[in-house]
């Protein structure tokens, strides 16, 4: 039977609902409603790469809940495999896993969020990372190779980047980190763009105007 094509999910996109099991039970998309969610996924249990991310992700977890973000892994492992491998980590490394994994066995889940990259694998995911508000609107994506670990500090970078841009109403300019400028968003009339040269602003010209917060 001839595989139905699903379409890739968007940033701006409401993330796709799901149910499923994981390490700490079955668990809803909408059990994380109301609070920022980081679902990411990796190819498998027992690889090297897999698990010094999931040690990585263990490290900067107290950071991101600072920050009132939670995380959620996947991969198509069975529930057991992820049992066995989050034992396995705290036993050799003294590391516990304190977030849940998704099992994906039937592949629902990464089909629907595009985790499977046939060019890539044809039975694993590659390396995921959704971000979504507490809406759960998609609001940003990254995508690895197999063969290439995620930076976490990365992730953290762009969470606060979110964060300050829904706040203040900005936007972030490249390599943006807290406490740095902000970018003040453009104007849309030409009275506007010659009202802001006067403001105070660090101007380039009246369409790059950057501010301190």
């Amino acid at each position: 039977m001839e595989e139905v094509a699903r379409a890739m999910p968007r940033i701006g996109d409401i993330a796709p609902q799901f149910e499923a099991l994981t390490t700490h039970g079955v668990l809803k998309l909408e059990d994380f409603k109301g609070q920022w969610l980081i679902i990411f996924s990796h190819p498998a249990d027992f690889t090297p790469v897999c698990t010094t991310e999931f040690i990585a992700f263990t490290e900067i977890y107290p950071e991101l809940q600072k920050r009132g973000v939670e995380l959620l892994g996947l991969s198509v492992d069975s529930n057991s495999s992820h049992i066995a491998w989050v034992r396995n980590v705290e036993e050799k490394t003294g590391i516990k896993i304190p977030f849940p994994i998704i099992a994906d066995l039937n592949k629902e889940v990464s089909s629907a969020y595009g985790m499977l990259h046939p060019g890539q694998s044809k039975t694993e995911t590659v390396r995921c990372v959704f971000i979504l508000d507490p809406g759960q609107k998609i609001r940003l994506i990254m995508y690895y190779p197999m063969n290439v670990g995620r930076n976490m500090q990365e992730i953290l970078r762009v969470i606060d980047a979110l964060q300050t841009a829904d706040e203040y109403k900005v936007a972030l300019p490249a390599n943006w980190y807290p406490g740095d400028k902000v970018v003040v968003p453009s104007p849309s009339t030409q009275e506007m763009a010659e009202e802001r040269m006067g403001q105070g602003y660090e101007c380039v010209d009246w369409y790059l105007c950057k501010k301190q917060l």
